[in-house]
């Protein structure tokens, strides 16, 4: 299905344009951009999406109350607490709370990305392939930064060839692809569901706009988080498998 364009697309590129002039024709055509454009539009909505978290953030830091705490930062606070007795329940006691800010900043993007597709003037960023390989990719070098931090190089090499030397020649191949795989099933399990939810709500706002939408947007919203959540456990699992030291 065909998308529009979220509003911010032609103002974002009209302003490139007059800083930097015309975009040269062989950047368009390696980003596949309209004539005129700088940014395609899931990089102009994720740019978006991190000016909300921020300026949301910096609003909550700045008004932050332990007498007369807003609703805002109690709801701040039960996703951070979550996201700790995640840590320490997947990665472990203790190890688990260092990467807690990774595992926020994940929730936060992903799901600010996700409801914005729920806006039919905006377009969600994980509902393009491309944000969601770079959140894959960006999750699948963290971890292995992890392993590397944790276990040192060759100890974190050791994951790879199997519990016996001798196993190494079968196993090394065989846990290479499964690591890389992990590339892919998370970037399209995210993209698939937030390309069809997207595309079934357009399909029913522009049939039904006053009646059907109005579910469908609650089960957007059930969705976003749950497809956050899911990326957010698989990131913990991975991180746990690397620190693990029985492995």
């Amino acid at each position: 299905m065909e998308h529009e364009h979220s509003i911010f697309y032609g103002p974002v590129n009209g302003f490139l344009r007059f800083l930097l002039g015309q975009p040269p024709e062989g950047w368009q055509r390696a980003m596949g951009l309209d004539e005129g454009a700088w940014l395609p539009d899931h990089v102009v909505m994720a740019l978006f999406a991190v000016l909300v978290i921020t300026a949301v953030s910096s609003w909550v830091k700045s008004r932050l109350s332990l007498e007369r705490p807003s609703s805002l930062q109690q709801a701040m606070e039960v996703l951070l607490g979550g996201l700790k007795h995640l840590a320490d329940d997947v990665i472990g006691h203790h190890l688990g709370r260092a990467y807690v800010p990774y595992m926020a900043a994940l929730a936060f993007f992903i799901f600010t990305c996700n409801i914005s597709g729920l806006f039919f003037f905006l377009q969600p960023p994980t509902a393009n392939l491309n944000t969601t390989f770079a959140l894959a990719l960006t999750t699948f070098i963290f971890y292995n930064a992890v392993g590397i931090y944790h276990n040192g190089l060759l100890g974190h090499l050791k994951h790879f060839i199997g519990p016996v030397w001798w196993l190494a020649p079968l196993m090394l191949p065989v846990e290479i692809i499964s690591h890389v795989a992990r590339i892919l099933s998370l970037s399209v399990r995210l993209f698939g569901n937030m390309f069809g939810e997207h595309s079934v709500v357009g399909v029913f706002t522009a049939l039904v706009p006053f009646a059907i939408p109005w579910p469908l947007m609650g089960l957007g919203v059930l969705g976003s988080t749950v497809q956050t959540f899911i990326f957010v456990m698989l990131t913990a699992v991975y991180i746990a498998g690397v620190t693990a030291e029985e492995h």
